[in-house]
């Protein structure tokens, strides 16, 4: 990237950060505000080893205005032997956006490892608790691709009526998806409704969150303070900031 990482890449090579660059293979329209970009991992797969896991993502470089710009997303069926993976983009107004809808074969892009973890929850939950929205889409799927045999039930907040098509790894016969349109509020009032009759015991349930920081904060309060679940049974992260 012409003109360096800045003070944030700075930070992170003192964080020991792990540099690579992604090559672009293609790309796919899942929606029309939906953009999946396929790519070569860049040595990233074989680096990272059996630290790889479920929710993994790495930080992406973009240049805006000359200055450069970094966003977070998951990695999305990463495969070590070929070494390649995909990453999706929920498209709105954006520097990321308008990269991942210009991406074309050859094109590369700088990428920055740092900060990506994922600690199971033990005892191993009996019923995962999902909550998101489609830019932790990629993040739900690969935690669902990690408890193959453990039931589900997902709150999916959808702003298009073609987020309805989005590829949600869901099974009907063991994931209960409750879709919630985005409004003022509704996503946080359905989960208050809805989830606490599915936690049996506080100290047992698990519950994932990531949707915008807003409503992460607010839902995050509310799981631990009010229904009392520990900090180790609450995956929380803010994934963006509303307008």
């Amino acid at each position: 990237m012409a003109g360096g990482k800045g003070w944030e890449g700075v930070v992170l090579k003192l964080l020991r950060g792990k540099d690579f660059t992604f090559t672009v293979t293609g790309a796919q329209d899942v929606t029309e505000h939906f953009r999946r970009v396929h790519l070569s991992d860049g040595g990233l797969l074989a680096a990272a080893g059996d630290s790889l896991h479920p929710t993994m993502w790495v930080r992406l470089w973009f240049e805006n205005g000359g200055k450069p710009h970094q966003r977070a997303y998951t990695l999305v069926d990463p495969d070590p032997v070929a070494g390649t993976f995909s990453l999706e983009f929920a498209l709105h107004d954006g520097v990321a956006s308008r990269w991942a809808l210009a991406a074309a074969p050859g094109d590369t892009i700088e990428a920055t490892v740092q900060g990506t973890g994922f600690e199971r929850p033990s005892p191993e939950p009996e019923l995962l608790l999902v909550i998101g929205d489609p830019a932790s889409l990629p993040a739900i799927n690969s935690l669902l691709d990690a408890y193959p045999q453990t039931p589900a039930t997902v709150w999916f907040e959808t702003q298009h009526a073609s987020d309805e098509l989005l590829p949600l790894r869901a099974d009907s016969a063991r994931h209960d998806v409750r879709r919630v349109a985005r409004a003022d509020g509704s996503l946080v009032e359905q989960v208050k409704a809805q989830l606490p009759e599915l936690v049996a015991d506080p100290a047992t349930a698990y519950v994932w969150l990531a949707c915008d920081t807003a409503t992460t904060r607010t839902l995050t309060g509310y799981l631990r303070k009010e229904l009392g679940l520990p900090k180790q049974r609450v995956n929380s992260l803010g994934y963006w900031r509303a307008a």
